[in-house]
């Protein structure tokens, strides 16, 4: 078994809270794509789901689960969305598929929020993996500026574009010994749209897919 079956073990793991659940959050990224071939069994309960993003909607769309409007949603039962990195204390890194600002809104107006993730994503100190920040086009350089002051290397993802029309800085060289403070200072630089820690809203629960079995760290 490789890293995609642990994907899919996690993501399938997810179904089990979902037993009450008509409309449910969905999430961006190649363990969620996992998470949303499962939805596929249960689809027929479903009254469908709001989507963090253009693909993940085309990949629900495609297996006949409709989607709804998170303006005409409120309040979700539950989210389920992936990580980049993620820490015991369930302190997540996330963006690296550029859907990050979608995500933490959808994060926030749900009750819970489930993450999955292959074993290779837990570690102990965030900041491994590069630092997703979208940014307001006219202010990438100024923010980028402010992200250095901070001990990290902004590297601007060229060619791309956020489905907010909006650019990605990829923050290298951090170490994140508090989470929620540097989220909360990232927030405050003006031009700043969001930025890929989630720990001021971490998830409620994390499944950890291994090559043998389903870890539940809460």
């Amino acid at each position: 078994m490789g890293a995609d079956d642990a994907k899919k073990r996690a993501a399938f793991a997810a179904l089990e809270y979902l037993q009450d659940v008509r409309i449910v959050g969905v999430g961006t990224g190649s363990t969620v794509n996992h998470f949303i071939d499962a939805l596929k069994s249960i689809k027929a309960r479903l009254d469908g789901a709001v989507s963090s993003s253009e693909a993940s909607t085309a990949r629900l769309k495609a297996l006949g689960i409709p989607v709804l409007d998170l303006n005409a949603a409120g309040e979700l039962p539950v989210y389920v969305d992936g990580a980049d990195e993620a820490n015991r204390r369930l302190q997540l890194i996330k963006g690296g598929g550029g859907a990050l600002t979608r995500e933490k809104i959808v994060a926030a107006v749900s009750k819970s929020f489930i993450c999955i993730v292959d074993q290779t994503k837990l570690v102990e100190i965030l900041g491994g993996f590069p630092l997703p920040v979208e940014v307001i086009p006219m202010a990438r350089s100024y923010v980028a500026r402010e992200l250095v002051k901070l001990g990290g290397r902004p590297d601007w993802r060229q060619g791309y574009v956020t489905d907010n029309g909006n650019q990605i800085l990829d923050v290298h060289g951090l170490r994140i010994l508090d989470p929620p403070a540097l989220e909360q200072e990232i927030n405050q630089i003006t031009g700043v749209v969001c930025v890929g820690i989630f720990a001021r809203r971490a998830a409620d629960l994390l499944l950890v897919g291994h090559e043998d079995r389903v870890e539940k760290i809460v």
